[in-house]
C-alpha cells in the first residue's frame, strides 16, 4: 500500500511524518529525493545550471537552494521551468525506492511525504491521501515565528501554495495539527490503524 502525506508550509507535515515512521511506515521523502537528483555531478544539476546560470552554485559546487528559490519565487514561468527539470526525476526516483521497499516487504505501508502531492498530480498515484491541516492563522503565526518573516512575507509564501482548505477535499484522512503534539499523535495512531486495516482487508 502507498499512502501520500501532504500539507502546507508550517503545517507540521515533517512532524507527522516522523510519527508515522515511529509506528512502522516505510518513508519515501520527496524533499530528500529532490536533493539527491540535483547533487553535484548529476544530470539534474547540470540542467539547472544550463537553465538558470552558474551563479546558482555554491563555492563547493553544490546547489544554492536559497538563491534558486529567490529566483523562481513569484515568477510562475521560472517555477514551471524549474519543476520541469526536477519533478520527473523525483517521480522516477520515488518509484524506484517504492519498488525496492515492496520487493523487500510486499506487506509494507509506504508513505510518500510529498509537499505538492495534489498540485503535482501524484494524488492519483497513491492509495490514500493524508492531509496535515492547520487553519491559515496558525500557519501564519508558526511561519513568522519559525522563519522570522514579516506578516506580509509569510502570507506571500502561504498564498503561493494551494490553500489547505482546498486540499481537504482531496484527503481520505485529515490530521489536525493545530493543537499540542499529544493531540496530533492520537490522530496519527488512529490513521495508522485504519491503514493497517485497509492493508489487511479488514
Amino acid at each position: 500500500m502507498i499512502a501520500g502525506l501532504t500539507g502546507g508550509i508550517a503545517s507540521g507535515k515533517s512532524t507527522v511524518s516522523r510519527m508515522f515512521v515511529d509506528l512502522g511506515v516505510r518513508l519515501v521523502d520527496a524533499d530528500q529525493v529532490a536533493r539527491e537528483v540535483v547533487e553535484p555531478g548529476t544530470e539534474g544539476l547540470a540542467e539547472l545550471v544550463a537553465a538558470f546560470g552558474e551563479d546558482i552554485l555554491l563555492p563547493d559546487g553544490g546547489l544554492d537552494r536559497a538563491k534558486l528559490g529567490s529566483r523562481v519565487f513569484g515568477r510562475p514561468d521560472q517555477l514551471a521551468r524549474l519543476n520541469a527539470i526536477v519533478h520527473p526525476r523525483v517521480r522516477r526516483r520515488m518509484g524506484e525506492w517504492t519498488r525496492r521497499i515492496l520487493d523487500d516487504d510486499p506487506t509494507a505501508v509506504v508513505l510518500w511525504d510529498v509537499p505538492l502531492l495534489i498540485e503535482g498530480g501524484l494524488v492519483h498515484a497513491v492509495d490514500v491521501c493524508i492531509l496535515v491541516y492547520v487553519p491559515e492563522a496558525v500557519q501564519l503565526d508558526r511561519l513568522m515565528a519559525r522563519n522570522g518573516f514579516s506578516r506580509e512575507e509569510a502570507l506571500a509564501r502561504i498564498r503561493s501554495q494551494m490553500p489547505l482548505e482546498e486540499k481537504r477535499r482531496y484527503a481520505d484522512y485529515i490530521i489536525d495539527n493545530s493543537r499540542d503534539l499529544a493531540w496530533t499523535r492520537k490522530q496519527v495512531e488512529r490513521v495508522w490503524k485504519k491503514l493497517c486495516d485497509r492493508r489487511s482487508g479488514a
